[in-house]
């Protein structure tokens, strides 16, 4: 049987928010040690990062404890995104497997890295495989990153983010067991006769009609509907179009995930920042290559376009469920949260009015990992919840 516990401390003192947390994480659970855990600690508690991971092993009873650093945390419905937090998610069961990860040494070798972390993950490999991973932001190339350790794991279901902080530091860090580093990636597999749902939910909504590519040169977007690309997106913007430095912080290009596709619907669409405008040329510099022909639009980020995603998120997570899920993780994004919505709690508000009482805990990402139509994605602006239950006709024969 699958237990899991989530516990939250906004302790200043490092002990004391370790075991807090830790604490409600198995008092929760109903367990008196755990198998595995997953934590999120803030910025504020920067400087004792390394005290804490190993209080969190010594309360809960395990060293395969792995996470990372974040601007803000959440768990138990609460999302603390200023100063001392721990987000705490504890795990075990008797019929499931957990393997801790970790690879240093990630700058300008993200590709080397993921095949790293791929081959300490193959030999553990069961028939349902979860893996979570948390790579330094300021030290990964997420696209190359997250595609090599796609096809080197195949069939694997893959979550996580990237380490975050306040803008104090400088830099990220991530935990696995005893170990505190920057420039490195932790992860964390599980194994077992696991039922894995998730879903992710963009913060933006679409603006116009849908376009096709018809010009594009490696990452410039030169024409759109056999007009010019600038042109087409002044038209679509209206008033923003007077100061394209701002509207490409609240604009985005959203794009087709299916070639054939006709029209931009719910979860089949990603979306990427619009990186520059060439007035003289009417092209626009984008977070992406564009292919001609593939089909594209324009969001905008705001809080009832987010809010709308995530319901329907969420209600197709709800609906695809099994079995009741035994605990969640939530990666999101660091641009949502009360910066977008201008309340606290936003999401975790929502989502447990979905999923009463389920235990979930996550962090402010720097950026989110997580499947999107039959694929492993690098996500931006997104909230990514993964749901895990125990499947019914699981045997009664332990994972080893």
């Amino acid at each position: 049987m699958l237990r899991a516990g989530v516990g939250l401390s906004a302790a200043r003192q490092p002990r004391e928010a370790a075991r807090e947390a830790a604490s409600a994480a198995l008092s929760q659970a109903g367990a008196a040690q755990a198998q595995a855990a997953i934590c999120f600690v803030s910025s504020a508690h920067a400087a004792a990062y390394g005290q804490i991971v190993r209080l969190l092993s010594e309360y809960l009873g395990t060293d395969t404890v792995v996470g990372c650093s974040a601007r803000g945390v959440l768990a138990g419905g609460r999302e603390i995104e200023r100063g001392p937090a721990l987000a705490l998610l504890a795990i075990s069961g008797d019929r499931l497997g957990a393997e801790r990860l970790f690879v240093p040494g990630l700058k300008g070798r993200s590709s080397e890295a993921a095949r790293e972390l791929a081959a300490l993950a193959r030999p553990a490999l069961g028939k349902n495989n979860l893996l979570y991973v948390f790579p330094d932001t300021y030290n990964v190339e997420p696209q190359s990153f997250i595609a090599t350790l796609e096809q080197e794991l195949p069939g694997v279901v893959i979550i996580g983010g990237g380490a975050s902080e306040d803008g104090s530091l400088g830099e990220t860090a991530v935990f696995c067991g005893n170990a505190v580093s920057s420039n490195a990636v932790s992860g964390l597999l599980l194994v077992g006769e696991l039922e894995i749902n998730t879903g992710s939910a963009l913060g933006c909504r679409l603006i116009g009609r849908p376009l096709r590519v018809t010009g594009a040169r490696e990452n410039i977007l030169l024409e759109l509907d056999n007009q010019p690309a600038l042109t087409v997106l002044k038209q679509m913007i209206g008033p923003l179009a007077e100061d394209l430095e701002r509207a490409a912080a609240v604009v985005y290009l959203a794009t087709a995930l299916d070639a054939d596709a006709t029209g931009l619907e719910h979860g089949r669409y990603l979306v990427r920042n619009l990186l520059g405008f060439n007035e003289r040329h009417e092209a626009i510099a984008v977070g992406y290559r564009p292919r001609p022909g593939e089909l594209v639009g324009f969001a905008l980020r705001d809080a009832e376009g987010a809010r709308e995603d995530l319901k329907l998120t969420l209600a197709g997570l709800q609906a695809a469920q099994k079995q009741p899920p035994a605990f969640g993780i939530y990666v999101d994004c660091v641009a949502r949260g009360s910066a977008l919505y201008s309340v606290p709690d936003h999401d975790s508000a929502y989502i447990s009015r979905q999923f009463p009482a389920l235990p979930i805990a996550g962090f402010f990402s720097g950026f989110e990992i997580g499947p999107v139509a039959a694929a492993t994605r690098l996500l931006i602006y997104s909230g990514v919840l993964a749901l895990v239950s125990e499947k019914s006709d699981a045997k009664s024969n332990p994972v080893g």
